[in-house]
């Protein structure tokens, strides 16, 4: 029972909050701009955490480049010289170090790439969702828009019917007015002949 009224009550919930929604768009868009910043926020520190290990596999790889040339040269310099027990131990450090370099460029390279896929990953993602942000800022003003002229034509529907129904006493009043006109032309016109009447009669 109730987990039915739990139920009912989130059912409830969920109707006034769309309710909310679907009076007031701009805030939910705001919600939705603040929630997509917090997202790129995080996205930019992995990035930044993944940009810190291309580094520190870049300053690895420059070291070993320095720890091979410097075994190179010493095995060079040592089988010239006749010291082919020393020369051989630089041999072995280099092939060790050489196959570290291999492998670390590799994973250099690798992390690069996915760096790379990351960053146009975020690019074109923030990119569609600005292009939806635009189109439903758009949307918003047009359905403003479209509120208005509805809240307009109501008016004038409303308007129109009250019209309507004083019509009956807009022709009265016109017909009391013509009454009155007729009245006051017919005293004016009694009024301009009585002074020849009385004339005549003399």
């Amino acid at each position: 029972m109730l987990e039915r009224i739990a139920n009912l009550f989130r059912g409830f919930l969920g109707l006034f909050v769309s309710g909310l929604e679907k009076r007031n768009p701009e805030a939910l868009l705001e919600v939705e701009k603040e929630h997509l910043r917090e997202q790129i926020g995080k996205y930019n520190e992995g990035l930044a955490s993944h940009a810190a290990l291309c580094e520190r596999l870049m300053t690895q790889v420059k070291k070993l480049e320095s720890d091979e040339r410097d075994l190179r040269a010493r095995t060079t310099a040592n089988l010239k010289a006749g010291n082919q027990d020393a020369a051989g131990q630089y041999a072995l450090r280099l092939q060790t170090i050489t196959r570290e370099l291999g492998e670390n460029r590799t994973q250099l390279q690798q992390a690069e790439d996915t760096y790379k896929n990351l960053v146009k990953a975020r690019d074109v993602t923030v990119t569609q969702a600005k292009a939806k942000i635009e189109s439903l800022k758009q949307g918003i003003d047009d359905l403003k828009v479209k509120r208005a002229l509805a809240e307009l034509t109501e008016m004038a529907s409303g308007m129109v019917t009250e019209i309507g129904s004083s019509g009956d006493t807009l022709d009265r009043l016109q017909t009391m007015v013509q009454e009155e006109r007729d009245k006051a032309a017919g005293r004016a016109r009694v009024e301009d002949r009585h002074p020849r009447d009385s004339e005549k009669a003399r």
